[in-house]
C-alpha cells in the first residue's frame, strides 16, 4: 500500500463519479474500484446483508479471484461481525485472528490484512466494504476514514437508486392502469 495522504480532492472526485450513476451495480463497482485504486491495495469487496439468511453476499469486487469470492457463505454474525455492530475493524494478521471465517482461503489468496467497514443506513448495517492488503498493514486513521466515507456515500446512493427504481415501477403500474381505464 502506498503511504499517501488521502485528501479531500480524492474523495470529491470519487463521490462526484458515484453521484452521476443511478444504477446500483455501477455505484457498487465504482466504490470498490475507487478504494482499491486510491489505497493501492490488493483488493476490495462490497458485501450486502441478506436479511433472511444473515449472510454477507458479494455485490462487487476488484482484485480478488473468483475462487476466493466463492469460498463459501459468509456469516454476518461470524465473519468480522464486530464491524457490522461496532464500526470499522482492522485485522492486522488474517492468519492469526479468530474473527476471520476462512483464514486458509485468505492465505491462499495472498491476503495479509483486512479492513472491514460497515455500510450504514441510519442505525442499520446493510452491508460492509472490505479492503484487502497483500502485506500485513496497520491501517491509518486516514485509510479508515476514507473507506468509511465511501461506504456511507455508496450506501446512501444504493438506497436512493432502489427508491428511484421502486418509484419508476409504481409510475409504470399507474400508467398501465390509466391506459386500461381509457379503453
Amino acid at each position: 500500500m502506498r503511504n499517501l495522504q488521502i485528501n479531500y480532492d480524492t474523495l470529491l472526485k470519487v463521490s462526484r463519479s458515484l453521484s452521476k450513476s443511478k444504477d446500483p451495480e455501477e455505484i457498487i463497482r465504482l466504490t470498490v474500484e475507487s478504494i482499491k485504486s486510491a489505497l493501492d491495495i490488493k483488493g476490495c469487496a462490497l458485501f450486502l446483508v441478506n436479511r433472511e439468511s444473515k449472510e454477507l453476499e458479494v455485490a462487487a469486487s476488484a482484485g480478488l479471484s473468483t475462487e476466493y469470492l466463492n469460498k463459501g457463505t459468509i456469516s454476518a454474525l461470524r465473519s468480522i461481525a464486530d464491524s457490522l455492530q461496532d464500526g470499522p475493524v482492522a485485522v492486522y494478521d488474517v492468519s492469526d485472528d479468530p474473527r476471520i471465517q476462512y483464514p486458509e482461503a485468505a492465505k491462499k489468496e495472498g491476503i495479509a490484512s483486512i479492513l472491514s467497514v460497515p455500510i450504514m443506513l441510519g442505525d442499520e448495517a446493510i452491508g460492509a466494504v472490505r479492503a484487502y492488503t497483500a502485506e500485513k498493514w496497520e491501517f491509518t486513521l486516514d485509510d479508515v476514514n476514507f473507506v468509511q466515507a465511501l461506504a456511507q456515500i455508496a450506501g446512501i446512493l444504493i438506497e436512493m437508486s432502489r427508491l428511484l427504481k421502486g418509484q419508476n415501477e409504481y409510475i409504470d403500474v399507474l400508467t398501465t392502469m390509466c391506459e386500461s381505464l381509457e379503453m
